[in-house]
């Protein structure tokens, strides 16, 4: 086993501390800041990183007049340090977890529509089985999920994969599209109105998300497919409660995911308007790591997740099928 691995590592003596260093100085991007973090001199960590520049034969970071700056070899060193100091604290976890008798922790990061439903059902589930696993959840967009991911402060994604992602170290499982919606407040003039159009709403206060956007980008381009330019008086936001805020206190309509719209209407929150959309997200899923193991818990996890999947979204990754019966209603 010790045979299919480099050992330069282990002849280099590669300390637990450098890693740490590694990581100090991207964060800090300055000696003395470090030095403190880390409970050391400024003499000490100087001294540390050039054992380890030393024992790499390259220059990790640039020295400037007021700090330091990755170079290409030390951005490489920094990501890898990430990680493996994120599955040293992982081990400890689970470690610590078996000692006091719970079962392991699962970290998800997901993105904002499957959040309203999926991951709470799956959720759900899991504590009616295994209520002793630590679940925690992170919710942002899908570039700062993967890259937490590949860092290995995540466990698993619920989000999407776009073509401009590195697929290579990445396992895809297809769950659902995600169509949108306009949603305005329940007493808002067009709630009933028959036979809306975007026309209609064109002169409305508007709520969409940021200019750049994929979203923002599609909305664009049906307003213009249907001989309209997009609307001028906008709020840009992502924000679930400035949306909701917005929406319930004025006139103003707002695009979201369908999924969130619907859960929204049904707490008596919002209102989802009679207008046919031909706008939609890309298909999310769920992603891992290939060349990362899945705990115990997170593989029950992802099992669960499937399942509910399978309910939801009538689409079946693999595995799924089986968990259907098993599975506890939410």
């Amino acid at each position: 086993m010790a045979g299919s691995y480099s050992n330069w590592f282990i002849r280099a003596r590669l300390k637990t501390r450098q890693l740490l260093l590694l990581v100090g100085l991207d964060e800090e991007r300055n000696l003395h800041r470090t030095a403190e973090a880390l409970g050391m001199t400024q003499p000490g960590v100087s001294k540390l990183l050039k054992e380890l520049e030393d024992m790499l034969g390259v220059s990790l970071f640039d020295r400037l007049p007021r700090g330091v700056r990755p170079t290409w070899y030390g951005e490489i060193m920094i990501r890898h340090a990430r990680m493996v100091l994120s599955t040293l604290s992982r081990a400890h976890d689970e470690i610590t977890a078996l000692k006091s008798g719970l079962t392991g922790q699962v970290k998800l990061g997901a993105i904002m529509g499957p959040c309203t439903t999926l991951v709470p059902r799956a959720i759900i589930a899991m504590k009616q089985r295994f209520p002793r696993v630590q679940l925690n959840v992170s919710i942002e967009t899908s570039d700062v999920l993967q890259q937490r991911l590949q860092q290995g402060s995540l466990d698993l994604l619920v989000a999407r994969l776009f073509e401009t992602h590195d697929k290579s170290r990445l396992n895809y499982e297809e769950l659902s599209r995600e169509p949108v919606a306009l949603v305005a407040r329940p007493g808002h003039p067009l709630r009933h109105a028959a036979g809306l159009t975007l026309r209609d709403l064109m002169s409305s206060g508007w709520i969409l998300p940021p200019g750049g956007s994929v979203l923002r980008h599609r909305f664009d381009m049906m307003c213009r497919q249907s001989g309209l330019e997009p609307p001028i008086d906008v709020v840009e936001t992502t924000s679930l409660p400035v949306i909701t805020g917005l929406v319930q206190q004025t006139d103003q309509v707002a695009l979201v995911p369908t999924e969130i719209a619907r859960h929204y209407e049904q707490h008596g929150m919002v209102a989802v308007l009679p207008i046919d959309l031909d706008c939609e997200m890309d298909a999310f899923g769920i992603i891992t790591r290939r060349d990362a193991p899945l705990p115990p818990a997170v593989e029950s996890f992802l099992d669960l997740l499937r399942a509910q999947a399978w309910e939801l979204y009538a689409s079946a990754p693999a595995g799924a099928a089986g968990l259907l019966q098993a599975s506890p209603a939410p």
